[in-house]
């Protein structure tokens, strides 16, 4: 950790907070300024014992020792966990309030939580469960350079990280890297179907996907060419790929893709008048 550790409070103990803070402690930062609250407590004991960190029943326990309170609940149980804390936690308006929670917009916490809040709002992927994420993050204007390189680097140890722009540029990054692996997932499952079709068993068809999929992958992170010049590259003419992409092509993949992020911004978008 090359930023200076802070006192961090996680409110809720899914999946997603434990790869988290396990990614932190991994770097490097100091457990005993990591808070954890959870109702259940097999969570609390999992991270607690592996992890050395505090944990609490108590939402705002673990908020007043934080500098940084990451709000880490349900969409649908925010605005019950941030009035309590409003009510129970008196210096908000001094700590940096982060969310992970999909679907709800900064305007909205200045009305859960106080108009003077500042606020990252950070949308990690599944692949974060394994160290390797694509985490989106937005701020308000009060954010200060130092919360956010702090923020960085403590996201930066479940993956990578992106700043964009606004929100809107949120929503279209969670419809691209925040859904992108369920159509990655779809992809693989349609590959392996066709494996199966022409005689392979599933483990097989599934364990030839799969390391073909981590092999494009290191492929496209490895090279400077474009894309779509690393598909040229792997396709001979006249070749049996040439003829497999054709039938992709014939089927507009392009618009197949264009279709499904767009639908899924509109999705983050309809999300965000819920709450």
């Amino acid at each position: 950790m090359t930023n200076q550790p802070r006192n961090i409070a996680f409110i809720g103990a899914g999946n997603m907070t434990q790869s988290i803070v396990g990614g932190m402690v991994a770097s490097g930062y100091p457990s005993n300024q990591i808070w954890v609250s959870n109702p259940s407590p097999a969570k609390l004991e999992k991270l607690a014992h592996e992890l050395n960190v505090h944990t609490s029943h108590d939402n705002a326990e673990v908020a007043k020792h934080a500098d940084v309170i990451v709000l880490a609940v349900k969409p649908q149980l925010m605005a019950d966990v941030c009035a309590a804390l409003r009510n129970e936690v008196a210096d908000l308006a001094d700590k940096l309030i982060v969310t992970i929670a999909a679907g709800i917009r900064i305007e909205k916490y200045r009305d859960y939580l106080g108009a003077n809040i500042r606020m990252i709002r950070v949308m990690p992927n599944t692949p974060s469960l394994v160290g390797k994420g694509m985490s989106g993050l937005v701020a308000d204007d009060r954010v200060s350079d130092d919360d956010k390189a702090y923020i960085t680097e403590a996201f930066d140890g479940v993956g990578a990280t992106l700043w964009v722009a606004d929100e809107d540029e949120l929503d279209i990054l969670g419809a691209v890297a925040g859904s992108g692996p369920a159509y990655f997932f779809e992809f693989m499952a349609s590959l392996q179907k066709a494996a199966v079709g022409l005689g392979f068993d599933r483990e097989k068809a599934r364990a030839m996907v799969q390391q073909t999929a981590l092999g494009a992958a290191e492929m496209a992170i490895a090279s400077d060419l474009e894309l779509e010049d690393l598909r040229k590259q792997v396709t001979s003419k006249g070749g049996s790929t040439a003829k497999g992409i054709e039938q992709y092509q014939a089927y507009d993949i392009d618009k197949i893709s264009d279709d499904a992020v767009k639908a899924a911004v509109q999705r983050n978008q309809e999300m965000a008048k819920l709450f």
